[in-house]
């Protein structure tokens, strides 16, 4: 059972392929801030993957974040969440991750539970009433 207090960890490293040069989001050749926000979204969705029911996931809803230091390509990331508030399928967490030297960034991230099938049902649904 989820309970307010669990943790989560997920690591990646700073590549050619998630620098800001590389996916646009800026001309350096340091970890991007997209790239920083998927890892913590990443974190967040596996942390409670195991505590769904089968047929259910989680959608990323909204993400305050604070990229507050680069990295360099070859240097770790790792993001760490916290579960703080459970609000019935609401899911807000707290992430905090680190390169190996420092802080980098800070994310306040709301994930909600979904039923696959229902979610994606509505969301195709938009296609046939154009």
């Amino acid at each position: 059972m989820l309970e307010i207090g669990y943790k989560y960890t997920k690591e990646t490293i700073c590549d050619e392929n998630n620098t800001a040069a590389a996916v646009g989001s800026g001309s350096l050749r340091v970890f991007s801030t997209p790239a920083l926000l998927t890892l913590m979204e990443l974190c967040c969705a596996e942390a409670v993957s195991g505590f769904l029911e089968e047929g259910q996931s989680t959608v990323g809803t909204a993400a305050e974040l604070k990229h507050v230091a680069a990295t360099p390509v070859g240097m770790k990331i790792k993001a760490e969440c916290e579960l703080v508030e459970i609000d019935r399928r609401r899911l807000v967490f707290e992430v905090k991750a680190y390169d190996e030297k420092e802080l980098v960034g800070e994310c306040r991230h709301e994930r909600f539970i979904v039923n696959n099938d229902k979610f994606l049902a509505k969301c195709y649904a938009k296609q046939e009433n154009n």
